[in-house]
């Protein structure tokens, strides 16, 4: 057999270290591949703001690490494509919650499943809000000032609520001006010569200063005035005719026992049926679970209302009610990039940012 020349054997030993090189660096995609997915199926996740439900607390545009472990991982729910949300439809895998090394703690901002999305648990889309009621607090909502157990919430320097400002006669207030000062015009009444503001704390206390201003109060609906979609929101149903008043109302826990009757059922009613699988029939003043009569329920495990930051920009448990510990994904623990959704500029100030 001829022996190889020097040019084939060169283009031999080149192939050789290409194959190699390729193969080198296929096996280090495929292990970094498995190991980014192995941190985001039990660790840690990413997460962005997609809207100004939390602001000014958090931006749209902020980028997210969420903790798995502080409120204990889930064991895979379903099967799907790594790194998207394409989930086989309708499957959901037998599942375990790991422990984690805290509870929720009222207060705590929380990264969980929608609990109304018609979808298994781990294919829903991931909501962010803050748990201003945990299981056996007692909320009610008067007049839009939310109360825990009796007493009113403290209210956070990042709150942002909606107030009826009134300027003085003839006066037209600055778009610009409002904005420099933090708050954000949501609606014009020019005919009323009444504008809608946005306001945090700190915001408010600015414009309280403008001479300009006859009047700056807080914005609550009418009792009155009925903005419930009963075809979405069944926790709503004979909570009030808007979220500004809530009646009072026990969060539910593991191990909490709560009475059936006309005034409870609608609370608890989608919880009973749809979280904790159970049938659930009223006949008249009468309750039947599962075919068998029922003067009261004990729940399987715990809940907690959910509210955004931005109080009159989000959609919360105020519409749908309570979300459920299986639901919970995890605590977000630090901002590691923004950007200004509006001018496309990074918020570097905001980077690292640590999230409470």
């Amino acid at each position: 057999m001829a022996k190889p020349s020097r040019t084939q054997a060169r283009q031999r030993a080149t192939s050789s270290k290409a194959k190699s090189w390729a193969k080198e660096w296929l096996d280090a995609i495929i292990w970094a591949a498995t190991v980014a997915l192995i941190v985001r199926t039990f660790f840690f996740e990413a997460y962005r703001i997609p809207t100004p439900s939390m602001e000014r607390t958090l931006l749209t545009g902020d980028f997210l690490i969420v903790s798995k472990l502080n409120y204990g991982l889930r064991t895979p729910m379903t099967l799907g494509i790594p790194f998207t949300d394409i989930h086989v439809p309708g499957l959901e895998l037998p599942w375990v919650r790991v422990p984690g090394w805290q509870d929720i703690q009222r207060n705590d901002i929380v990264v969980f499943n929608y609990p109304i999305d018609q979808k298994v648990t781990a294919a829903k889309t991931n909501y962010i809000k803050r748990a201003v009621a945990v299981p056996g607090d007692t909320l009610e909502i008067r007049d839009k000032i939310v109360y825990i157990n009796g007493e009113r919430e403290v209210h956070r320097k990042t709150y942002e609520q909606v107030y009826t400002v009134i300027p003085r006669e003839r006066v037209r207030l600055s778009e610009a001006k409002v904005t420099l000062a933090g708050g954000e015009i949501r609606q014009a009444d020019v005919q009323n010569n009444a504008y809608y503001i946005s306001l945090t704390e700190e915001a408010l206390a600015q414009l309280r200063t403008w001479p300009e201003l006859a009047s700056i109060e807080l914005y609550v609906r009418p009792q009155q005035v009925n903005d419930y979609d009963g075809s979405r929101f069944d926790f709503r149903r004979g909570m009030g005719s808007n979220h500004d008043h809530i009646a009072e109302l026990v969060i539910p826990g593991k191990g909490i026992t709560v009475s059936l009757n006309p005034a409870t059922y609608p609370v608890y009613r989608y919880v009973i049926e749809r979280y904790e699988a159970n049938s659930v029939e009223r006949r008249g003043a009468e309750f039947f679970i599962n075919g068998e009569a029922a003067t009261s329920y004990t729940f399987k495990q715990d809940y907690y209302f959910m509210m955004g930051d931005n109080r009159d920009n989000s959609e919360d448990s105020r519409m749908w009610g309570f979300v459920p510990h299986d639901h919970v994904i995890g605590k977000p623990a630090i901002i590691y990039f923004s950007i200004d959704m509006k001018r496309y500029v990074p918020r570097l100030g905001r980077i690292f940012n640590l999230i409470n």
